[in-house]
């Protein structure tokens, strides 16, 4: 059985929350929730009980959670496509009676995978009758679409470092084949946008390539629409140091 020896002396991290909503008082309960990732059943009960008696400890709460993991079948090795994965799904009610299905329909409607969703209730000594379930779904789809949108993010994060070092790359190709750079302006910013004719020597080109962008800030501000900007002005520097490159060896 955990307990709070067990992750507090573990050797692999602890979970940690993805996303916390707001606080929801009403008659003086209170309701917040909390979503962490969980690639399989075993992933989320254990993020339960570390949410329960450590995140949570020595406070009475009803921890109420539920899961949706997407898991090898047995025998399977993932090679085989989609057919080798099936959905795992659970709830626990711990003593509120039917709120975990609300919170497990609540991620089913979002299209929440791989995480875990706990709604913690504090009771404050009057009874809500149905208003507790509302409380409960607005938590729980609260922490669903922050979720969704930090892993959006992270896939763009991803995308944008695969592509500074394919532009990284392709100036220092261009750097090899002349003294200047192609007329692009320094993409490697996250607030560049589009191209000047500036043409710095081939020397910034090098120095370029080995600068690595921090993204932390723009991971911070979840500011999906800059992120696909960045990414369109990436895939267009990238053609169009493509396209100086063939210029220049056609010219020989």
């Amino acid at each position: 059985m955990a307990t709070l020896d067990s992750f507090v002396h573990g050797v692999r991290p602890p979970p940690k929350a993805i996303a916390t909503s707001q606080e929801i008082r009403d008659r003086g309960s209170a309701f917040v929730g909390n979503v962490y990732r969980a690639n399989s059943p075993e992933d989320a009960k254990a993020a339960v009980q570390h949410h329960k008696l450590v995140v949570h400890s020595g406070k009475q709460a009803y921890e109420i959670c539920a899961w949706r993991c997407m898991v090898l079948k047995h025998g399977k090795t993932g090679l085989g496509g989609p057919d080798d994965f099936e959905l795992k799904t659970g709830y626990n009610d711990d003593g509120e009676q039917w709120a975990g299905n609300k919170i497990l329909k609540v991620m089913q409607t979002e299209g929440l995978l791989d995480a875990v969703v706990i709604v913690s209730r504090w009771f404050g000594g009057t009874l809500l009758g149905p208003a507790r379930f509302t409380h409960i779904e607005t938590c729980a789809s609260e922490v669903c679409r922050k979720f969704k949108r930090l892993e959006e993010m992270e896939e763009h994060i991803t995308t944008l470092t695969t592509l500074d070092d394919i532009l990284a790359t392709l100036r220092a190709e261009f750097g090899a084949l002349t003294s200047e750079s192609p007329s692009v302006a320094d993409t490697s910013s996250p607030a560049s946008a589009r191209f000047e004719p500036s043409v710095p020597p081939a020397a910034s080109i090098e120095s370029k390539a080995s600068k690595k962008q921090d993204y932390s800030g723009l991971q911070k501000d979840l500011d999906l629409a800059k992120a696909k900007r960045l990414v369109n002005a990436r895939e267009n520097a990238i053609k169009t140091v493509k396209t100086l490159i063939a210029k220049k060896k056609a010219a020989g």
